[in-house]
């Protein structure tokens, strides 16, 4: 597939660059996608919510009165979670909310997603981005050049470009990424990917190793 690469300031330079087939033309795997984007989110809860239970509110433990004969139902101690200032019943205790996924899965999420991008032309390359200084006017007047100042993107850089994340960390609709490293859910959730010419060799080599797997998940796959 052959995506023309644009200046920095949104022309053609007159190069074309080659998107492999198997990375940007796969037809994207719906439920792949939701299990990455549900391991993403329970993965970013911290699971550190806590209640006290009875046994560690202060208070005393003498039994209010005595079992039978007062008419009342019976209870225990003041701790006892029916009384205002007792312990939680059944309350939140820290663990972890952690989910892992086959690096099939995932690849195969991530391979959904930037296919899904292309196929939805909202896939841009752009030549590299080399800023000698950092200022956020630099990238600004990129995104309003490819009009995509107002839309919500994803910046795809070769490796840890820091001049390039200086200058648009202040921009509010642009996340910028390392491209090997872009995770399947900012791919996902962003409106448009922007990728530098050099990055795409970098989504490319990111995939390295997995030539000989099937690109297919079978116990994933949705009924016909």
């Amino acid at each position: 597939m052959q995506v023309q690469v644009l200046s920095k300031s949104g022309s053609s330079t007159g190069r074309n660059i080659t998107l492999p087939d198997e990375i940007f033309g796969v037809e994207p795997h719906e439920h792949a996608m939701w299990l990455a984007i549900d391991a993403y989110l329970a993965n970013q809860r911290q699971g550190t919510h806590k209640t006290k239970p009875r046994g560690e509110v202060s208070g005393s433990t003498k039994k209010l009165f005595r079992q039978k004969g007062t008419g009342r139902a019976r209870q225990g101690d003041i701790k006892s979670g029916l009384h205002p200032g007792g312990g939680t019943m059944h309350g939140p205790q820290p663990h972890k909310y952690t989910k892992s996924l086959p690096r099939k899965v995932k690849q195969l999420a991530r391979k959904s997603a930037l296919s899904e991008k292309v196929r939805n032309n909202a896939f841009v390359v752009v030549e590299d981005l080399n800023f000698d200084t950092a200022r956020t006017k630099q990238v600004q007047d990129v995104l309003n050049a490819l009009k995509l100042h107002k839309t919500q993107a994803l910046l795809l850089t070769a490796g840890n470009n820091e001049m390039v994340y200086k200058s648009g960390r202040n921009i509010p609709t642009l996340t910028i990424s390392d491209a090997a490293k872009a995770s399947m859910y900012d791919i996902w959730k962003s409106r448009a990917i922007i990728a530098e010419e050099s990055a795409v060799r970098a989504i490319e080599q990111s995939f390295a190793g997995l030539a000989n797997e099937q690109p297919e998940v079978e116990h994933i796959s949705m009924p016909a």
